[in-house]
């Protein structure tokens, strides 16, 4: 699929400011997307969606079906008479920079709860809804909603560890189970009624501001996951969810013992079988929430680094081929020529970009990496093909100013020397000079993450590949928001014949600027 040049600001909903601990579906949403227009904006990406599980990462998720209760508007179940004023407090307190998960796990499933049994009581209101988002959903909110119901009653343990009966889904023990968390089971249902509600209330305003939602699709699915518990036999585990063989990637300059994931592996030939059913069922319920998606790892979908479940790093792993032909063809065939981007990073392959460019994918390129140790040429702009993607950096890296300002403490380094003369530019703004390239690329799509757009350091860094605990936590405030930002932005959307705003936001911003 051909893309549009456009622009676009890559923020998690976490991210948002909100006086509940976490960013949310609620008002504040809907403000920054009114930011996003009136910067000339016309993509919004956003990090995977589902229900976080351990070191809540977006990209380790309970399910890849469900979404994540946790963003969740409290704000909107009070205007919903869901919740009372006096049901959310207290809110505890919160740093409005950083997300504490563990406080606000506890206090969303509290008020979360007082929501379901306030809901149960106004039945009526919502039951033809309720009763037709289950009924859509069926084929995975059955199976999700028993998972996180015994998850909850085997507290929070992993399902290998539970109920043998439930591990290996014995019919009757599944239909007992059923029974005795029925209450259970119908508050998880709830959870994601209220979540896609609130979800497509958003999705819809966006819409009608001109503005597209990129979406992020994890190539591997989580262990602890009801995705794997519900399909043992299209994964690599056996049927006590032992782990056969696992995911990751190889020895490289930067892990000399490579990297251990330890997702569960496909049984790529099983899924062929019904032409990649599952799969489509998964882009398919995607697309139901985003407009765009993005796929993490797609070097994943032509050749798999595959370690046995044992070994206690990634080094003894082998590459084994993957159907990514097939896979995509059924895609197409099924769902039509669905817009998809390809995060093509790391070790890329010429079978890779074939892959990538027999659909017409556009790859990424990360500006950072085009200025350091090892530098890839390919990342300068210079370089660039139209039908790619182009960011300062990724949720991966350091902020942009932060990998600057480290560079240019480096004495041994020429990286900011580098970069200087690169950009022609020797002033102390380099950030908004990188944006400035990334803008006037021929690159289709640019997306700038909005720690960049804010100028923020270390401070605001979002991953650090490998460090457990202290991620995904970053938040802003609208007070690190200029008055004149928007204007900013626009401008460059202007400049560079990225399309900007709709006519009448167009004519106002025109108007500012010229004033």
């Amino acid at each position: 699929m051909k893309f549009e040049r456009s622009a676009g600001i890559l923020l998690h909903p976490t991210s948002l400011p909100s006086k509940y601990g976490i960013g949310d579906l609620g008002y504040d949403a809907y403000k920054f997307v009114d930011f996003l227009e009136k910067a000339g904006q016309k993509l919004w990406q956003v990090f995977p969606l589902g229900p976080t599980g351990y070191g809540d990462s977006p990209y380790q998720c309970f399910s890849a079906f469900a979404g994540n209760p946790n963003i969740i508007s409290p704000d909107k179940l009070i205007d919903d008479e869901l919740l009372t004023l006096n049901e959310v407090l207290p809110i505890p307190e919160h740093n409005p920079f950083q997300i504490d998960f563990g406080k606000v796990i506890e206090y969303k499933k509290q008020i979360l709860k007082s929501a379901y049994n306030n809901f149960k009581k106004k039945i009526k209101k919502f039951e033809a809804e309720f009763k037709s988002f289950c009924s859509e959903n069926e084929d995975w909110l059955e199976d999700f909603s028993l998972f996180m119901a015994a998850k909850e009653y085997h507290d929070g343990i992993v399902w290998k560890d539970w109920d043998k009966g439930l591990v290996h889904r014995d019919e009757n023990s599944l239909k007992e189970w059923k029974i005795k968390l029925q209450d259970e089971i119908q508050y998880q249902k709830f959870v994601q009624f209220i979540f896609f509600r609130q979800w497509n209330e958003l999705k819809n305003y966006t819409h009608s501001k001109g503005i597209k939602i990129i979406g992020d699709m994890p190539i591997f699915i989580a262990y602890d996951s009801a995705d794997l518990w519900a399909n043992k036999k299209l994964f690599t585990v056996d049927e006590d969810g032992n782990l056969e063989t696992v995911a990751g990637v190889p020895p490289d300059y930067f892990s000399p013992t490579g990297q251990l994931w330890g997702n569960p592996l496909y049984r790529w030939k099983e899924m062929e079988k019904d032409d990649f059913l599952w799969w489509r069922k998964r882009f398919a319920n995607l697309f139901k929430l985003v407009d765009i998606v993005r796929i993490d790892h797609f070097r994943g979908f032509e050749a798999f680094w595959e370690i046995p479940g044992d070994a206690p790093t990634a080094e003894t792993g082998r590459w084994v081929k993957a159907p990514g032909d097939k896979l995509f063809k059924s895609i197409k065939k099924h769902l039509g020529d669905v817009p998809i981007l390809a995060e093509d990073l790391g070790v890329i392959t010429p079978e890779v970009e074939k892959l990538r460019d027999d659909f017409e994918f556009p790859g990424m390129k990360i500006l950072q990496f085009a200025f350091g140790t090892g530098m890839e040429t390919k990342f300068l702009t210079h370089n660039f093909i139209p039908n790619c993607v182009v960011y300062t950096g990724s949720h991966d890296n350091d902020t942009t100013r932060a990998y600057f300002e480290k560079a240019k403490k480096d004495k041994k380094s020429d990286i900011y020397e580098h970069v200087q003369k690169y950009l022609n530019y020797f002033g102390d703004d380099i950030v908004y000079e990188l944006i400035r390239l990334a803008y006037a690329s021929v690159a289709n799509i640019v997306i700038i993450p909005m720690q960049d757009i804010l100028n923020l350091g270390e401070e605001a860094r979002m991953n650090f590949p490998g460090k457990l605990g202290g991620n995904w936590s970053w938040r802003f405030t609208w007070e690190q928001i200029s008055e004149d930002l928007h204007l900013k932005y626009f401008g460059l959307a202007k400049l560079y014949e990225r399309p900007p705003a709709p006519k009448k936001v167009e004519t106002i911003i025109t108007e500012e600027l010229e004033n």
